[in-house]
């Protein structure tokens, strides 16, 4: 038998990644970094840190002297070594629910969009707790997937029209494990981290064209790509006419923007 995956996430390699997420990561690490006041942590981890997007906001900071990142893609480490040669970096293949780390190795542990992917995320949560000192800070970001995710909402909504297979996948794309009001901090509160608060931080994806947002969807990245690429040539033709009728709403095809909001929480490690 198979192994279970350690992270359900679909790219087909970095670069698919940046142009499907890693854009958007980037624009919203600098609110996580903000939200997760780290006060005078030293060591910090990013958990799940993909090509590098908070990561590289981390080491902005000159007083971490230590800043890691685990991730369970190859392609994905390899991209964020080769991103940076800071000498603080620490960049390594793994998996968020058993990681190479001693107890109490961080000050704070950050995961940003990646819970929703991970096959057990209140394990994960519990090993960020694990190996975070007491004191510390542990902090997760997921898309909203049902209410903050106006571009994704547009292209399911349409396929479930068109395709009921669309509508099963829509489905259990807007319920994700994580993503829902106050779905982190139950999932906090399960490993014992204490004085948890949640919020909300929400950015724009800027998009210059319709070519621009379905671009990395052709191409199959994501969970629209990996929908979008099982459908056979007629249908996805049909797919793309529906969903750029809707991006263009009418108006010549040219910039959209889309407001996108992800759930954001923060608990403090007592043992």
């Amino acid at each position: 038998m198979a192994a279970e995956p350690i992270s359900k996430f679909n790219a087909r390699s970095a670069a698919g990644y940046e142009r499907s997420m890693g854009r958007w990561s980037r624009r919203m690490a600098p609110g996580i970094v903000a939200y997760a006041n780290l006060g005078d942590a030293k060591a910090v981890i990013d958990v799940g840190c993909g090509t590098g997007s908070l990561l590289f906001e981390l080491a902005k900071n000159p007083q971490f002297e230590h800043v890691f990142g685990i991730d369970a893609s190859d392609a994905f480490v390899a991209a964020a070594r080769e991103a940076s040669s800071d000498p603080r970096l620490d960049v390594r293949q793994g998996d968020a629910a058993a990681m190479p780390y001693a107890d109490n190795e961080f000050d704070a542990a950050l995961s940003q969009l990646v819970l929703q992917f991970v096959p057990d995320p209140v394990k994960a949560l519990s090993e960020m707790r694990r190996i975070t000192k007491p004191g510390g800070v542990v902090t997760a970001a997921v898309w909203n997937s049902y209410g903050g995710r106006s571009d994704q909402r547009m292209f399911w909504d349409i396929a479930a029209l068109l395709d009921p297979v669309a509508a099963t996948a829509r489905n259990a794309n807007c319920f994700r494990p994580m993503t829902g009001k106050g779905d982190i901090t139950r999932g906090m509160q399960a490993v014992g981290l204490q004085e948890i608060t949640e919020s909300i931080t929400t950015i724009t994806m800027d998009f210059e064209n319709f070519e621009d947002y379905w671009s990395p969807i052709a191409a199959g990245d994501g969970t629209l790509g990996k929908y979008a690429t099982s459908l056979d040539p007629a249908a996805l033709d049909r797919l793309r006419s529906a969903v750029m009728d809707a991006y263009c709403a009418g108006q010549p095809d040219g910039e959209r923007n889309f407001a996108c909001t992800a759930q954001v929480a923060r608990g403090i490690v007592i043992k």
